[in-house]
């Protein structure tokens, strides 16, 4: 499999679990949890292009879609968890 697939999956749960680490121990209101996942997500990406010969516009994307992803992975389990 390719690296880029593995941190992308890894990345999206990484960003999942510190958003849940942020409700449960700083008291983050659960509205701002996406916008703390997409700034995660870039956060995430920048860290990865400073140690990683990559393009800066890709790194950017690439954050903001690991932080979107996080996000609607996270709604679409609640809405099937709730809908059962």
């Amino acid at each position: 499999m390719d690296i880029e697939l593995w941190g992308g999956i890894s990345g999206v749960v990484l960003i999942m679990s510190l958003v849940q680490l942020a409700k449960q121990v700083f008291g983050l209101p659960g509205r701002y949890a996406g916008l703390v996942a997409v700034g995660l997500g870039v956060a995430l990406s920048l860290a990865y292009h400073h140690f990683a010969e990559v393009e800066l516009f890709r790194t950017v994307v690439r954050g903001l879609a690991l932080g979107l992803s996080a996000v609607g992975l996270w709604s679409t389990g609640k809405h099937l968890a709730r809908n059962g």
